[in-house]
């Protein structure tokens, strides 16, 4: 396999998160030589999104932590005496403890398998064998049909887009079946004999009165309908990287669907926030008073530069302390403060605060009643639509093709080349590196932040509404001095995330303790953790959503590093950061486009697709037939037509909104 991969590249990209995947497709349409490779089975890195028994095998992965049996060396007799080697990790030590607790009944027996299930890949890295070697060989793709042109931008969906090997068909296949999936949910628990059984039609009735309930057989078998992302983030309309989007045309590739709520926690119950100025005069929680408060202080927010008298003397106090001064009520601060703004109380100062509001009043009606998007089938789509552009103007994608260590000359101090797993030497004039490849002599300096992780499968949303298909964001203010605030993100089946009659719940903090120490009190005020406790409100229902499933565990945060902080780095060796913190993919966009710019300053980054009509063709000079690379002047939302399309669903084009 070794001897068909070119030895020369102008970038080399290893890791296929977020800003690699940016940088390699924004190298690759300015005409560079790409290589990508990545150690793991699935694209994403710490972005990717799983199935439920991908993500079972990347729990375990990492609740394992064992060390890399020892490998040869022999790839060291490359290395010239004029060179010198890095050596990078071959194990992601990235998450720590990792916990996965299971609330629903397991009734399953040890061969229930996920429907349509793949056998598992072997780990590359745990064996040198040459059968190991084939394998990595069939995932690396081949040279001829992955350097494509302009003129071929249609793309083997199994080769470019799936998180874990198979993934394209199971989802084709899970939109397809969707209409026998409310058969599968109900008999799935059953026993031949059971279904065989007469029943009265009274017990019927009162049968599908009750509430559905879920058991660990039925995620395990639906699991194909799970995808679960490891980092919770969501699109703002007007952000970097919707705009990224739209102007590279990559949004072709990828469906979003419009948040529709925005929640808030407030004296131990959880309630809808008016936005939008509808929102607002509709709104049974306000009085009218209370509105007019509202209103006028958000149309402040809106221009508050043009005003800064009304904010110079609060420049250096904390925006909660600033909001005190505005003649707003406890509830009204406590929206802005934490359902608009979405600012920390402890450490954000006035004016991020009132720029954070006019973010998000900007962002909204541009594609829905929110300023928020949310990509189907999850956050690690967004990397591989880049990997797909990448590949369209001629990229090499490898999986599960880990590089031994970076080349360096002595002399110059420049990186020469990497040396991969084969033993193959590949040379670049540039090479990107995720900062879990780093190793820790390289990393002895960096102090690095922890992000705390949840992930629930639940049986009821937080907010009960006459619909079930609501995707809601909330902030959970900290419940002691000291700790962070909580933010969740719930998704319903219609995004592609979960199977139906469940929701996904996502929580993220930044880390004091253990994810399951900082998380676990929230998530307890929420929900309720025992399955088989039903406690009953006063109206009958039950007081709070189930918890059927959870996974908790903490994740580096990278960003923000600065690069002075790595020992001995090469100059023409970038480092991308991991997931931070934040909401939004602002810092990804970001750092992206300051890499590119650094290797390549006369180059556009990522430029607008080019109109069929401007191409010249060698050969019979016959154009592609695909009609998306068209390039117009004006942006708009177009409504999916798919089985997946409602009035919340968005394809982005190319085409300016109109302002």
């Amino acid at each position: 396999m070794a001897d068909n991969l070119p030895s020369e590249f102008d970038v080399v990209v290893i890791g296929t998160g977020l800003p690699e995947s940016i940088i390699a497709a924004a190298c690759s349409r300015s005409g560079q030589r790409v290589l990508h490779v990545d150690s793991r089975n699935y694209y994403g890195g710490n972005w990717a999104s799983f199935s439920f028994s991908g993500l079972s095998s990347w729990i375990k992965e990492n609740q394992q932590k064992t060390d890399i049996s020892e490998e040869s060396e022999d790839w060291r007799k490359l290395i010239l005496e004029t060179e010198e080697a890095i050596c990078l990790n071959k194990k992601d030590k990235t998450i720590q403890n990792v916990e996965d607790v299971c609330y629903a009944s397991q009734d399953l027996a040890e061969d229930v398998k996920e429907a349509g299930a793949l056998p598992n890949l072997p780990d590359f890295e745990a064996s040198e064998t040459s059968e190991a070697a084939q394998e990595s060989e069939k995932e690396c793709l081949p040279v001829e049909s992955q350097s494509l042109g302009t003129a071929s931008c249609e793309i083997s969906s199994e080769r470019i887009i799936g998180n874990d090997p198979g993934s394209t068909t199971e989802r084709k296949d899970a939109e397809m079946t969707s209409e026998r999936e409310n058969l599968c949910d109900v008999t799935s628990d059953q026993s031949p004999l059971e279904t065989g059984k007469t029943e009265t039609i009274s017990t019927t009735e009162a049968a599908a009165l009750e509430p559905k309930k879920i058991t660990y057989t039925q995620i395990v078998k639906e699991g194909r309908r799970f995808n679960i992302d490891l980092v919770s983030k969501l699109l703002y309309s007007r952000g970097l990287l919707i705009d990224l989007l739209m102007k590279s045309n990559v949004s072709r590739y990828a469906e979003f669907k419009n948040v529709t709520r925005i929640l808030t926690f407030q004296e131990e119950r959880v309630e809808q926030v008016p936005c939008s100025r509808a929102d607002v005069f509709n709104s049974k929680q306000l009085t009218m008073v209370e509105k007019r408060m509202l209103m006028k202080f958000l149309t402040f927010c809106l221009d508050y530069e043009q005003h800064p008298d009304a904010y110079q003397d609060y420049k250096e106090y904390k925006f909660s302390e600033y909001l005190k001064t505005q003649k707003l009520t406890a509830k009204l601060q406590h929206f802005i403060l934490h359902s608009i703004a979405m600012v920390s109380a402890a450490d954000s100062n006035t004016i991020e605060g009132l720029k954070a509001t006019k973010n998000f009043l900007q962002c909204l009606g541009r594609y829905g009643n929110t300023p928020f998007l949310f990509p189907l089938y999850g956050q690690g789509e967004i990397p591989q639509c880049f990997c797909r552009m990448c590949a369209v103007f001629g990229g090499i994608y490898c999986l599960r093709h880990s590089v031994q260590c970076l080349v360096v000359d002595k002399e110059s101090g420049r990186c020469k080349a990497i040396i991969d797993h084969f033993g193959q030497r590949i040379n670049a004039n540039y090479f990107v590196v995720e900062d879990s490849y780093l190793s820790e002599e390289t990393c002895t300096d960096v102090c690095y932040r922890q992000i705390s992780r949840a992930v629930l499968i639940t049986d009821q949303s937080v907010l009960k509404t006459d619909s079930d298909q609501q995707i809601s964001i909330l902030i959970v203010p900290p419940m002691e001095l000291g700790q962070p605030a909580v933010r969740i993100i719930e998704l319903c089946s219609s995004t592609m995330t979960c199977m139906k009659n469940t929701y996904l719940v996502h929580f993220t903090s930044s880390s004091t303790k253990t994810a399951k120490e900082d998380l676990e009190p929230v998530v307890q005020k929420l929900f309720t953790l025992n399955a088989e406790t039903e406690r009953e409100s006063k109206n009958g229902g039950l007081e709070k959503p189930r918890v059927l499933w959870a996974v908790y565990f903490n994740m580096r945060d990278s960003s923000g590093i600065d690069r002075n902080s790595y020992d001995h780095l090469p100059s023409n060796v970038y480092v991308c950061s991991g997931p931070d913190s934040a909401l939004g993919n602002d810092y990804a966009v970001k750092q992206a486009e300051t890499l590119f710019q650094e290797m390549f300053p006369n180059e556009e980054f990522c430029p607008s697709p080019p109109n069929p009509e401007d191409i010249i063709y060698d050969g019979d000079g016959t154009p592609p037939e695909d009609p998306r690379f068209s390039n117009s002047s004006n942006m708009k939302t177009e409504p999916l037509s798919e089985e997946s399309s409602d009035e919340n669903s968005y394809k982005i084009s190319e085409e300016h909104h109109k302002e």
